[in-house]
């Protein structure tokens, strides 16, 4: 269930991204950070449960999972597109029109809609087209920001628990947490929208309200799941039989071979 929840918030962050966003109070935020703080609250989970091993190896399948979803949404837009001319001679027995794109399909731009790449769109589009132009300009931010983010806070958090000799699990949680989103934050909309302030086309404060914007809601997040956290590790534990506090000698045994 942790890897599913932790695998599902990362798709979606990909998918929907900077499509859209909102204000959530004096926050403004793009869609695609919703979901993306649980992330951090399924690694330290694992990390508490199951060891550093098994949480890194997590982070590596996410990954893989963002580059397929990337990949889709590219074969997706580079192959054409269904049309009338298009059909096939032996496919004749097919209605009239049966090849023609569904009208949901295609969105009549009222004004030129400028990409996060730069570019700008104008008259017509395909509204997967736009999902996808959307998603492809923050690719490497999203990529980068996720590995050195994810690592980051796994890595800090087993850095605590050895510090505190398994105890003060608020302390690795939210130490862990608020450094490796401050990380993402910073990383994702400055790869982001970097070119943009460098063309004059966006303010570099624009950038600081984005940051601090993202930032401040990961932030809440993770000081609101430390009570979660605490009774999901606890009946986690009791239901799994495993003792948290002993984490690290699991991990030191797997690297020895022994099971």
């Amino acid at each position: 269930m942790l890897a599913g929840i932790f695998l599902g918030s990362m798709a979606m962050l990909n998918i929907i991204g900077i499509t859209h966003f909102i204000h959530l109070g004096p926050l403004a935020l793009a869609v695609g950070v919703l979901p993306y703080p649980l992330t951090f609250l399924c690694t330290d989970l694992i990390s508490e449960l199951y060891g550093k091993r098994r949480a890194n190896w997590l982070v590596f399948v996410g990954l893989v999972v963002n580059l397929l979803v990337i990949g889709t949404l590219w074969l997706g837009q580079a192959m054409p597109e269904i049309n009338e001319e298009a059909r096939q001679q032996w496919l004749s027995w097919a209605p009239a029109g049966s090849w023609n794109p569904p009208p949901w399909q295609t969105l009549a731009l009222e004004k030129p809609v400028p990409l996060p790449n730069g570019a700008m769109l104008e008259g017509e589009a395909t509204f997967f087209y736009m999902i996808y132009a959307c998603t492809a300009g923050s690719v490497v931010a999203s990529m980068c920001a996720y590995m050195a983010a994810q690592f980051c806070d796994v890595s800090l958090f087993h850095f605590w628990k050895k510090l505190t000799k398994g105890k003060h699990l608020w302390l690795r949680n939210n130490a862990s947490t608020l450094v490796s989103q401050l990380v993402d934050s910073t990383m994702v909309i400055t790869i982001t929208f970097g070119a943009a302030v460098y063309r004059g086309e966006k303010a570099f404060a624009e950038l600081l309200v984005l940051i601090g914007s993202g930032y401040l809601f990961k932030m809440c997040v993770a000081l609101l799941d430390t009570g979660p956290l605490y009774l999901a590790v606890h009946y986690l534990g009791r239901y799994l039989h495993i003792d948290p506090a002993a984490e690290h000698n699991i991990d030191q045994e797997e690297t020895t071979g022994i099971t």
